[in-house]
């Protein structure tokens, strides 16, 4: 495979496994500090996916627009 390949899917795969463990390791009175926190990181994750639907230089970066608008506004809708 190539070696960029092997190094993003390396840190995909790190983030991953501390993102469940950060996770996982929050105290219950934290928890909805914690979920304010992830709905605004969500909110400019929509943003930037209809800024980048507005100005998408091909049709696939409009689609990966779409679907980070997408799944941040489900994910928004489903935090409240």
């Amino acid at each position: 495979p190539n070696v960029e390949f092997g190094s993003m899917l390396s840190v995909f795969s790190l983030a991953g496994v501390c993102g469940y463990y950060t996770v996982w390791g929050v105290a219950h009175a934290l928890h909805s500090p914690l979920m304010a926190v992830t709905n605004a990181i969500s909110g400019m994750t929509a943003v930037g996916g209809l800024v980048l639907m507005n100005h998408a230089p091909n049709p696939s970066a409009h689609l990966l627009g779409a679907g980070a608008t997408l799944i941040s506004t489900v994910n928004i809708s489903g935090g409240f």
